[in-house]
Order: C-alpha cells, then structure tokens, then sequence
C-alpha cells in the first residue's frame, strides 16, 4: 500500500466539535431560544443538509424575529473560526508519512471554506495533495474525483486506501474505482449493500492497515 487518502469532515476536522463550539457564539449573538442548537443539529445532518434550508426552518420553528440571510452569514463568517481536529489526526498523519506512505485529502465543499478549515488544522504540510470538489469539477462519489486524486499522488488504485465517515460518498466512491474503503463511523448507519474492507475505531486504526504498522490498536 503506497497511499492513503482521507476525507476532511468529520475525518480529519472533527466538525462536531468545531459546529458545537461556533453555535455557543452563535446561539449569544443572536439571543436564541432554548432548543435552538439541538435542532439545528438535527437539521443540520452532519453537514449534508444545505444551510440555506437550514435557517428559514429555524426561524419558522421558533418564530425568530431574525432575517435566515442573517443567520446564515453568521455561520460562513465565523463557523470555521476555531477549527477542531480530529482525535490523533496530526500524529496519524505524521506517522504515515515518516513511513513514505503519499497522503492526500478528497473532499467536497467551497473550496474557501474548505481551505480555511485546512489552515486552521494546519493540515496542508502533513498531506502531499488536497482535492476540493469545487475546485475539481466533481463532487464524491463520483468515480472522477478518486481518479483524479490518485493520479494526481501517481499511484494506482490497487495501492491505495480511502478513509473517511459516509458510507455513500467515502465507501461506495473509492471501492467503484478500486481502492479499499476505511470507514469512520460518523452517525450514518452502514446501508444495505455497502461493507468497508475495514471499520475503524478511531485514526489510530489506520495505522495497522497500513503496512510496517503494527503498534496501533487493531481495525475490525
């Protein structure tokens, strides 16, 4: 195995944390009622839901006094101001590449944003390439984005692993294309069909999917 690539959300960036931590300024700013940050969550969808739906939902729900367009500019101007990563991701990443192992990211998103969130993890010098869907042209699953990203690090898909937390888009993607898939439990139940060569428990799993790593705790 010469390469792994990753996804960013709720892989690499834990945005949970990151979503949690901008809805206590949030929920402040604006003088939101109580219940407003379990909803939001829910609506929110681990970020597959689009905020501009999001926020007229709210202020309908809640009969808010403010303007959605409001609401929703203060989520792209400061969600991504205090980014979180995940758990072992910075030594996981470090680790691999000591090794000679080729890193890259594969996400979608605005690139902007995308980029903002790698700046504040401080990601960019740990991997070897970063794909962000809007820069791309192609969103996961997409086959296209996979081989892009693998060309673009010079390996094949044979030789490489992708983790990630959707089973859609991080499991069924990268297989199609021929790469083994590593899922990250993130929320979203494994559909019918869809099995990952490996379940992780956390980063540290890839490590003993990887060889010449034998001391992480073992994937299942």
């Amino acid at each position: 195995m010469r390469a792994v690539l990753f996804d960013l959300d709720g892989t690499l960036h834990d945005r949970a944390c990151t979503v949690r931590r901008w809805l206590v300024g949030h929920v402040g700013r604006f003088g939101l009622p109580d219940g407003y940050v379990d909803r939001w969550l829910a609506l929110d969808d681990l970020g597959y839901r689009p905020k501009r739906e999001v926020f007229p939902l709210l202020v309908r729900e809640f009969s808010l006094p403010h303007d959605p367009e409001v609401l929703l500019a203060d989520f792209d101007r400061h969600a991504w101001d205090d980014v979180a990563p995940m758990p072992h991701a910075h030594d996981v990443l470090a680790r691999l590449r000591a090794n000679g192992v080729r890193l890259g990211i594969v996400t979608n998103g605005w690139t902007c944003k995308q980029q903002q969130c790698l700046d504040g993890l401080r990601l960019g010098p740990l991997v070897d390439d970063v794909l962000i869907s809007e820069a791309a042209g192609v969103r996961k699953p997409d086959p296209d984005i996979f081989r892009l990203a693998l060309a673009r690090l010079g390996v094949d898909a044979h030789e490489a692993v992708y983790v990630g937390d959707s089973p859609g888009n991080d499991v069924l993607g990268p297989q199609g294309v021929g790469m083994r898939a590593a899922l990250l439990p993130g929320g979203h139940a494994l559909p019918d069909g869809v099995t990952p060569d490996w379940q992780l428990t956390d980063l540290r799993d890839v490590l003993r999917i990887v060889p010449g790593h034998v001391d992480a705790p073992g994937a299942r």
